[in-house]
C-alpha cells in the first residue's frame, strides 16, 4: 500500500465519515514512505469469537480459516462479520491490499459491531506500516461507535504505549480491563506478529502487579524486530 487515506465506498455509513473526519483532525495523510522503525502493530479482532474459522485462524491454520470464512459467505453473502474475519486472515498472511478492500466494504455496509471490528483492523493495518496517526484515527473511531466493547480500548492502549504516551496507555488499558471481566475478549484476539501478543501480555501483567511476568515479557519485546515496540519495552524496564 502507498497511502494511508483512501476514498471509502460510496454510500458508507457514519463510521466511514467519522474515520475520515478523524484522519483530517490528525493531519490527514502521512508520509508515503514512513520510516521502518515507525511500525507499531497492535492486534487483530474478529467479528466472531468462536467457530471453525476463528478457531483455525488463531491456531495458525490460515488456509483452513479462509475456507471456513468463504463457506460462511457462500451461505450468507451479506454476512459482513465473516467478511471482516476473511480480511483478518488476509492481514495475517500479509495481503494488506486485499484486506483493506474487504475492510472498507465492512465499514461501508456493516452493522456497528462489524464496523467496529473492521475499523480496529484498519488501525492494525496502518500501524504495521508505520502510519500511526492514521491508525490512531481508525481506532478512535472504532471506540466512538461503542465504548462498551473492550477491543478498541486494548488496541488504543498498545498504540499509545508504542508512541511513548504511558499515561494514555494505562488509562486505555484500565478501560479495556473494566469491560473484559475474565479476559474473554483478550483471549479472542489474533496477532499478525508474535510481538503484539507479548506487548499486550506485558501491559496486562504490569497493570495486575505481576512484576516478574511483566519484566520477562518486556525483555522479550525489547529483543524483538520492531524498534518502536522495543523502545516501549525499554521504557518500562527502566521503570517509567
Amino acid at each position: 500500500m502507498t497511502r494511508p487515506v483512501r476514498t471509502l465506498a460510496k454510500g458508507a455509513r457514519s463510521a466511514a465519515a467519522l474515520a475520515l473526519l478523524a484522519l483530517a483532525a490528525c493531519g490527514g495523510a502521512e508520509s508515503r514512505t514512513p520510516a521502518r522503525d515507525a511500525a507499531a502493530p497492535v492486534l487483530v479482532t474478529l467479528a466472531s469469537a468462536a467457530g471453525a474459522g476463528p478457531d483455525r485462524l488463531r491456531a495458525g491454520d490460515l488456509a483452513g480459516a479462509r475456507a471456513a470464512f468463504e463457506a460462511d459467505l457462500a451461505r450468507d453473502p451479506d454476512g459482513l462479520g465473516a467478511l471482516n474475519d476473511l480480511a483478518a486472515s488476509y492481514l495475517l498472511e500479509g495481503h494488506a491490499d486485499a484486506a483493506s478492500r474487504l475492510l472498507d466494504e465492512v465499514v461501508a455496509k456493516g452493522d456497528v459491531g462489524d464496523q467496529q471490528a473492521a475499523l480496529v483492523n484498519l488501525g492494525e493495518l496502518y500501524a504495521t506500516q508505520g502510519y500511526v496517526s492514521a491508525a490512531q484515527a481508525y481506532l478512535d473511531t472504532a471506540r466512538s461507535l461503542d465504548g462498551s466493547r473492550p477491543g478498541p480500548w486494548y488496541a488504543l492502549a498498545l498504540l499509545a504505549d508504542s508512541r511513548g504516551d504511558l499515561e494514555r496507555a494505562r488509562a486505555a488499558l484500565r478501560e479495556a480491563l473494566a469491560r473484559d471481566d475474565g479476559g474473554a475478549a483478550r483471549a479472542a484476539f489474533a496477532y499478525v506478529y508474535a510481538e503484539e501478543r507479548v506487548h499486550l501480555e506485558a501491559l496486562v501483567a504490569e497493570q495486575a502487579g505481576d512484576g516478574t511476568t511483566a519484566a520477562e515479557r518486556w525483555r522479550t519485546l525489547a529483543a524483538g524486530r520492531f524498534v518502536a515496540l522495543a523502545a516501549a519495552a525499554e521504557r518500562h524496564l527502566a521503570g517509567e
